[in-house]
């Protein structure tokens, strides 16, 4: 366990955690999820909105846990994945750093709404009503389905794992963005009455949401682009004992 947590707080993971988090619930926001969020605490849970009212609260949070662990098995791949390509590209992985960079500011300029042929929604519009049992089955759905629709804040949290060059650590990276993008599906279930006001009121106030979060990870791709993330992360490496970590 304090090896966990050690690896956790050191060096540039300690950085990218919270970056990652922050995008898993920027993701949330985003307009191709927040809109049809309650939507989908009904189809996982088999609940129509006047009985997520009533209680039921055990089926709701069963339902949102195994709808959220469908999806985040996707993510989670997809970080080992870039996490272990970045570690057999050690030798170009500055370069591939700054190409990256790039592909994660037009993303972020995208989600601003600065490049409108970026903002096109990719998502299913007819989804069936399978409740409990189907949850994890319409997370793996929304894992894949909906990756070019988040595409900006995923893309973005897979370059960082692509720059920690280790499977473990990109996939520990995509767990953390998963529990940002699912822990709002879980409030939104238990907190249903309370939780769609909250949605009502970011709705409302989306283009500054959507403007916020494009700029955080527009500065997330200068990072890579210049260098900074990779100097940053070597700086750590020669002042701070015991940066190094197995994981």
């Amino acid at each position: 366990m304090n090896e966990l947590v050690s690896t956790v707080m050191s060096g540039s993971l300690a950085f990218a955690v919270p970056i990652a988090f922050a995008a898993g619930v920027l993701a949330f926001l985003s307009p191709c999820v927040l809109p049809l969020a309650p939507g989908y605490v009904s189809y996982i849970t088999g609940l129509t909105g006047a009985e997520l009212t009533e209680g039921k609260k055990g089926r709701v949070l069963l339902g949102s846990v195994l709808f959220v662990l469908g999806f985040s098995a996707v993510f989670i791949s997809y970080g080992a994945l870039f996490g272990g390509i970045g570690s057999w590209l050690l030798e170009y992985a500055d370069w591939i750093n700054r190409v990256l960079g790039v592909v994660v500011i037009v993303m972020g300029l995208a989600f601003m709404g600065a490049i409108p042929g970026l903002q096109r929604e990719y998502r299913f519009h007819r989804v069936p009503k399978w409740g409990v049992a189907g949850a994890p089955l319409l997370g793996l759905a929304f894992g894949i389905g909906w990756s070019p629709c988040i595409g900006p804040t995923l893309t973005a949290v897979q370059s960082l794992a692509f720059s920690e060059a280790s499977a473990a650590r990109g996939a520990f990276l995509s767990l953390v963005y998963s529990l940002g993008l699912g822990l709002p599906f879980i409030l939104l279930g238990l907190l249903f009455t309370r939780a769609t006001r909250a949605i009502t009121f970011l709705r409302r106030h989306n283009l500054a949401i959507m403007r916020i979060g494009g700029a955080m990870l527009v500065l997330v791709g200068i990072l890579l682009v210049t260098g900074w993330w990779a100097d940053f992360t070597i700086w750590l490496r020669v002042t701070v004992p015991g940066f190094e970590t197995a994981l």
